[in-house]
Formats: C-alpha cells, sequence, structure tokens
C-alpha cells in the first residue's frame, strides 16, 4: 500500500520552494480583511493597503481603453457586424479586431492555438521587437506566454540537470527565481547587487561568486538580470549591460534577461535598452491578470530550439486573450489613428502618477529613523533598508521570525498596511528591508505615509536599545 499524502512523502522540492510576495503576511492581510467585513470598527484601521505585489488593477488603475475595445471585440466578433458597434468602440479598435481575427484559424479566441501562439500574433510583436530595437526579430523565435512566470519555468526545466547545475541570480530578486530554481532541483548562485551605489551590478561581484560555485563543483548555465529591477527598481545603464554580454560571452552563460517593467522608467537620466539590443548592437501595462507575455529564443541551434518547442507544447499553449495582449502591447496605437491621443494621455497618465508616487515613498522612507531607501529609477517596487535595535532583533527571534518579517507583521497589525519582508527576496547577511509597491492609488499614498511614519516611531520607541 502506498503511504498516505503528508508533508514526508510529497516531493522535498515543493517543501523547499518559497513565494513571499504571497507569503505568510499577505494570508494575514486577507484574514484581517475578512475581519474588517464581517465586524466594521474590530481593527484600528478601517481598510487594508495592499502594498506588497505588482498588481495595479487590483488598486484601482484603469485598463487601457483601446486594448480592451480590442479585446471586447475578439472575444464576442459578430458584434463587430452592427451598426451600434461603431458608436460604441473607436474605429481603429474595430478594424485592429478585424485584423487579429483574421489571423486566428476559425476566428475562435476560445480554442488552442499554435503551442509558440498564433504566427499573425507572433508576427505583430517581431515587428514591435525590431522597431523599440532596431535590429530584426524572427516569429519563429518568439514564445507567447502566460505572462513570464511560464517562460521562467521552461528555461529551468531546459538548463537544470541535477542540483549540480546553477543559476547565478540576482540578490535582492523576484522569489519566481529561487523558487523555481528549487522546484526544478537546480542551485541558485547569488549576486549581490551594490546598494551603496544604487543597486549597481558590478562585473567583479559575477565573477567572484561564479569561481565560488565551480569550486563547489556546480556548473553555472544562466545568468538572471532583472531590468528595470525587482524588488530593487534600477535601471541598467548601456555600458553596464555591455559588460554583462561580455561577460556571458567569455563565461558561456545563457543569459536570462527579465525585462517586464521595460515601460516603467521614471528618470531622464536613464532609458530602457533590450539586451538584445545590447547583444546585437555589438510587461506599465498593469494587465497581469490577462497573463499574456512572451520570451524570445536567440542564440540556441536548431535542434536545441526544437527541445524548446516540444517542452511549450506539452502546455499545448498560452491563452488566446493574453497572446493579443502581448500583441497590442507591442502594437500600440500610433499617430494618426483615432484613438492614439486618448491611448497617448492614459499611458503618459499612469507613467508620471507612479513617478510622483514613487518619490512620494522615497521621501517618506528616508524621513524614517534608521531608514534608507534608494530611489525608484523604474519599475513598480521600492526596497528600503531598515536598522532595528537589538532589542527588536530579540523580540523577533523570540517570536521565531526574521527581524524584517516581525517589522512587516507589526506594521500590519497595528496599519493595514501591507507589505513585504526582504528576508522573501534576499539580501546581505545582516540588513534588513522590505518590499513596497508604488501601486495604491495616488489618494492613498498620504495616508500609507501617515500610517506607516506614526507606526515606525512608535516601534522605534517601544524597542530602542
Amino acid at each position: 500500500m502506498a503511504p498516505p499524502v503528508s508533508l514526508d512523502t510529497i516531493n522535498p522540492k515543493v517543501l523547499e520552494c518559497e513565494y513571499a510576495v504571497r507569503g505568510e503576511i499577505v494570508t494575514l492581510a486577507q484574514r484581517l480583511q475578512d475581519e474588517l467585513k464581517a465586524k466594521p470598527g474590530s481593527q484600528p484601521f478601517d481598510e487594508i493597503l495592499y502594498c506588497n505585489i505588482g498588481n495595479p488593477q487590483s488598486l484601482g488603475q484603469q485598463p487601457i481603453a483601446f486594448f480592451r475595445e480590442v479585446l471586447a471585440l475578439c472575444d464576442h466578433p459578430s458584434i463587430l457586424d452592427k451598426s451600434e458597434t461603431q458608436g460604441l468602440f473607436s474605429a481603429d479598435a474595430i478594424e485592429r479586431a478585424w485584423q487579429i481575427l483574421d489571423q486566428i484559424p476559425g476566428r475562435a479566441t476560445g480554442a488552442y492555438s499554435h503551442s509558440q501562439g498564433v504566427k499573425g500574433l507572433r508576427d505583430t510583436i517581431a515587428a514591435g521587437i525590431e522597431a523599440r530595437d532596431g535590429f530584426p526579430a524572427n516569429p519563429n523565435d518568439i514564445f507567447l506566454t502566460d505572462g513570464a512566470s511560464p517562460a521562467v519555468h521552461m528555461m529551468m526545466q531546459l538548463l537544470i540537470r541535477s542540483q549540480k547545475d546553477g543559476m547565478l541570480c540576482p540578490i535582492p530578486q523576484y522569489p519566481l527565481y529561487s523558487a523555481s530554481i528549487a522546484l526544478h532541483g537546480g542551485s541558485l548562485v547569488p549576486y549581490y547587487l551594490d546598494e551603496a551605489t544604487g543597486w549597481g551590478l558590478e562585473i567583479s561581484e559575477l565573477k567572484k561568486q561564479l569561481e565560488d560555485a565551480k569550486s563547489k563543483g556546480i556548473t553555472v548555465r544562466a545568468l538572471v538580470v532583472i531590468n528595470p529591477g525587482n524588488p530593487t527598481g534600477q535601471v541598467l545603464a548601456e555600458d553596464n549591460q555591455r559588460a554583462i554580454v561580455e561577460f556571458c560571452k567569455q563565461e558561456g552563460l545563457v543569459l536570462l534577461a527579465d525585462e517586464v517593467y521595460q515601460e516603467n522608467v521614471y528618470v531622464p537620466e536613464k532609458k530602457f535598452h533590450s539586451f538584445k539590443k545590447i547583444a546585437r548592437s555589438m510587461g506599465y501595462y498593469g494587465e497581469c491578470g490577462k497573463r499574456g507575455g512572451y520570451m524570445e529564443v536567440t542564440g540556441f541551434s536548431p535542434e536545441v530550439r526544437e527541445q524548446i518547442y516540444k517542452v511549450a507544447s506539452v502546455n499545448l499553449c498560452s491563452n488566446i486573450s493574453g497572446q493579443i495582449l502581448a500583441s497590442l502591447v507591442m502594437s500600440p496605437p500610433k499617430v494618426g489613428d483615432e484613438s492614439y491621443e486618448s491611448y497617448s494621455a492614459e499611458k503618459d497618465g499612469i507613467l508620471s502618477s507612479l513617478a510622483r508616487r514613487a518619490k512620494t515613498l522615497e521621501d517618506a522612507f528616508n524621513n524614517l529613523e534608521g531608514v534608507t531607501c534608494n530611489k525608484a529609477e523604474g519599475a513598480m517596487y521600492l526596497f528600503p533598508r531598515i536598522r532595528l535595535p537589538q532589542k527588536a532583533i530579540k523580540a523577533a527571534e523570540a517570536a521565531k521570525k526574521a527581524p524584517d518579517a516581525f517589522y512587516c507583521q507589526r506594521l500590519l497589525n497595528a496599519t493595514g498596511v501591507v507589505v513585504v519582508p526582504g528576508s522573501g527576496f534576499g539580501q546581505v547577511p545582516g540588513t534588513w528591508h522590505f518590499r513596497c509597491t508604488i501601486l495604491p492609488q495616488e489618494d492613498k499614498i498620504p495616508a500609507i505615509v501617515s500610517r506607516l511614519t506614526e507606526f515606525h516611531k512608535s516601534f522605534m520607541d517601544e524597542f530602542r536599545d
């Protein structure tokens, strides 16, 4: 008889895997939210303010109208022929919906597609990549995925053969990487971003960690780079990217470039450059629930690309709505289109508001005792460092919690503000941080600042050495 399913008999890789963004603090927040709903006034705050996850529309960000119009028309094509549609939808959204439906076999958005995604949509994305980078992109190198996560898992499945295979990952990192490396049985090889230089990525640190891994018998297969950074919000400079590409070339490493937040750059002195563009020259809209993304695979032999296709085929295909949305993101309305002005106004409004929110929160964190916070140059996050009194660290140890998790839980219980402990992302040992998104609506930011400021003062007074 087979043993019963218990924690002792399930796959140990699942037990090892952790995903802090939806971890213990968030579970507690959801319980408090249920209590507030059932019994208003039962907590010292009137609402939960979620600053833990990059989920813009759950926090009130409105979707881009053009994208939603096209999606609605594609999902219900029978209304395209109705006269009322002309008055409800913009002309370019109607035209784009017809173009997309003509590319989908049977015009069926509820059917399976090619395992890499609908060919016509991949053509559109390839054209968008070429327009962005100035170098051609091959639609056959593009795999449409349900967001970034399946693409990461696909590459981990391809590259990790055993625990002796390692992935160089930034610390702090987005926990998708540590979780997927654990699930696929590989080894995470950490390289530390330099907080003192605005979360800089130093080639000397990459070399040091690579040599250290080799000395332990680990074969490093790939380098993960997140640009703009998550959770750290930095944007890499072009010369730094060139050095990273050269390092990968010298060491024979696959470069896994996570460029989800390429539209989210807030500082005029920095500009996003894709690693593909850098290599050749030598994910803002917030539709995360639609699970649309793409992976461009370059530099592999046809035989290896065939194996990547086989892995993609196991999942049949990504969802069609997500595929359509990915094509729209890479080919938005252009000058002269009916929707161009409203699209530009929506996009610019979102990005300028995010930049203001980032600055307000950054200034607020830097005004707190013992807290320092680097500028958010891009992405959707701040990762402030908190210097906690020894008394607080000892209290955390007594509660069997990491000190930053102890702080975040106390913050949540006192204020309803949800942030994620830095220990869930990795950090230099002996330092403590938390990740805070800049996504709550602008009118909620003053409440977050005042609640956090009041709590922090009270916490530091309680645990002052």
